[in-house]
Formats: C-alpha cells, structure tokens, sequence
C-alpha cells in the first residue's frame, strides 16, 4: 500500500472522522477516482480499484448516507457547459446541429439537456462544479478540448460521468467520440493539389483549442507530403467578422504571393472569405479557390456553392449522447469510438489554379 500514512493521534487530540481525502491518499489515487470505486463505475483499472478497497479496509472508512443518497440520485439530465463569447456562438456552424442531435437522443431516453455558456475558463469549472454539486446532471459532454485541459482531472475529481469529444492530450478516465479532423483537411489539400494549387492557406480557429491545432498540423503536414511549404496561415475567431479581417490580410501581398487556395476551419468564415475576396475583384474560383469544413446546410445555396469537407454535427451529437448515457446506466464502455471519417464536397468554389 502506497499513500500518505497519518501519524498517531495525541490522546488530547480529538478523534477526526475519516475522509475519501484520506483514503484517495493511503490509496495514491484522486478523491475521484475512489468515488468511480464506491459507486461502481467504469474507467478504473482493476489494480486501481483494489488498492481502494485495500485502503477502505484499512481506514475502516464509510462514506455518509448523505454522500451515498447524493450518488444514487438521479437527475435525468445531462450537461453541456460551452466557454465561448455569445458571438463565436451566434454564427458557428457547427454548435446548433450538434446540439440537436444531443437533444435526439437525451429525449429517447426521456432525459433532459443542461445547456451553460460561459466566456472564461475559470467561470467553465464553476459551472461543472456547481452542476455537479447541485446534483442537476447525471453526466457531462466535454466540448472544445484544449492542450493540458484542466477540466479532465477535475470533473474526474467530482467523480462525474463524462464524454469528451475527440481524445484529450492527458490522461483521461473517460471515453471519446472521436472525428477525424486530419481525414479532413488531407482530403480538403489533395483535391487542391490535384488542382495545380502550390500556393494554399489556411484560416484557422483559435489555436488554443486542441482540434485547431490538430487541423493545423494535419494542413502542414499535408503540404510537406507533397514537397510544398504553406504559403501562409492566419488565426480567427470562427465568425464571419474574424474570417473576414484574416482573409485581407492573407490577399494584402502582391499577386505573385498571394495565395490561390485557401482552406477554412468553418464553413461561416469560408463564405465571409469568398464575399472579401470578391470586393477586392479576386474572381473565387478563377483566382482564387475556397474550402469550407462542416457542410452547413447554407454552403450548397451561396454562389459559387462551397466546397467543404462533410462532418455529421447531429450525428456526432447523437452518438455522444447515446455512448455518455450508456456511461451513467453502468453499460458504457470507456474506451474511444470513432466516427465515419470525413469526406469532401466538391462544388463551385474550387477550380483549377490560376496560370502564372
């Protein structure tokens, strides 16, 4: 048995009652995973789960009824806390079809969604915190991953079953639904390179989100496969606003540097790059081809029609509902499921490159 040990108790000194801090600790465990242990949840391993028991046995500790009560309640909800501004959320793509398709599967089972938006990291973790502790979710979908996420560890510390959408980069109890955003954006470079394209961009999200930052990556990648280096990136925010600013000053260069693709991280900032792109008399696609990701249903209806990589946000959500309820009825594994990959939309936005 490993752990911190207490030292003997003075005989003035009153008894203290044990506490999961306690046993967490002669464990060398969290105080969450000893709550998976005791309410018998998935995502512990077996060694794991036996020094807890070992260390239970030792302390001779019993959690509180009260405690007890308040796992064995049920809420019939699930949570969905997004740490994003009102106007990232306003024009995203891709937030309004998943969420429904997490509402189609919650109302199945007669279940219902908690749905918080913050604007910071810190007010995220009180939201979870005040869920939890309120006992007003059986569960939580964890959205928008980003590099050391805090939240991993801390929702596993409030012995929550959770889901997270893709794979954290820490270790992780829970299970992923997972999309494959490499797929994409490879699919998104080969179909421009087969176009003659040698000079491609890319607008991403924010890079402090984990998929962003995995699109990127994949973009690179892509392009020294085929001997090439990125002829430049930008950074915006997901809205139309922010893909319009980096889209001027992707063009701003003179024509022999400008880029004649560029590759979008939403199918919202592609559209706003294709209307800037015209106002400064750059034909899309003669001189300029555009590729969206998402396929939101507008993307066939803008002209030229956009070519995008096609994700399934409603089934995404859906999936994730039905594997995070599977996780709650003790049913659920906890390992990764993958999702179909992505597949690319070819329409009028791209064509082949411009001669020199």
């Amino acid at each position: 048995m490993t752990g911190a040990a207490r030292g003997p108790r003075r005989p003035d000194e009153p008894a203290r009652r044990t506490t999961i801090a306690d046993v967490a600790a002669l464990s060398g465990t969290s105080k969450g995973t000893v709550s998976f242990v005791l309410n018998n949840k998935p995502g512990v391993a077996e060694e794991t789960r036996r020094r807890v028991l070992a260390a239970i046995d030792e302390l001779g500790w019993q959690p509180s009824r009260l405690a007890q009560s308040l796992s064995f309640s049920r809420a019939d909800a699930i949570g969905l806390v997004l740490a994003r501004t009102a106007e990232t959320l306003r024009s995203d793509s891709f937030f309004a079809p998943f969420i429904a398709g997490v509402e189609h599967s919650v109302s199945q089972a007669d279940m219902s969604v908690l749905l918080r938006f913050v604007e910071t990291g810190e007010a995220e973790l009180d939201a979870y915190r005040s869920l939890v502790r309120g006992g007003r979710v059986d569960g939580v979908i964890v959205a928008d991953l980003r590099p050391d996420d805090p939240r991993i560890a801390f929702l596993a510390e409030l012995g929550i079953p959770a889901v997270t959408l893709n794979s954290p980069d820490v270790p992780s109890p829970f299970g992923a639904v997972v999309n494959d955003d490499a797929a994409g954006v490879g699919a998104a470079v080969d179909h421009l390179l087969g176009l003659g394209h040698r000079r491609i961009s890319q607008v991403s999200g924010p890079q402090h989100y984990l998929h962003t930052r995995r699109r990127r990556a994949a973009f690179t990648a892509a392009l020294e496969i085929a001997g090439l280096d990125v002829c430049s990136t930008a950074e915006a925010d997901f809205t139309a606003q922010g893909a319009a600013s980096a889209t001027r000053d992707l063009l701003d260069v003179p024509a022999g540097l400008r880029p004649t693709a560029i590759l979008y991280d939403n199918d919202t900032m592609a559209v706003a790059g294709t209307v800037v792109a015209q106002h400064l008399g750059i034909d899309v696609p003669r001189d300029l081809s555009v590729v969206g990701f998402d396929d939101a249903e507008i993307s066939a209806y803008v002209s030229p029609s956009l070519t995008t990589v096609r994700t399934d946000p409603f089934g995404w959500g859906a999936v994730a509902a039905r594997r995070l309820l599977e996780v709650i009825r003790g049913s659920g594994a906890t390992d990764d499921l993958a999702l179909a990959e992505p597949s690319l939309v070819v329409r009028s936005s791209t064509a082949a490159a411009p001669r020199p």
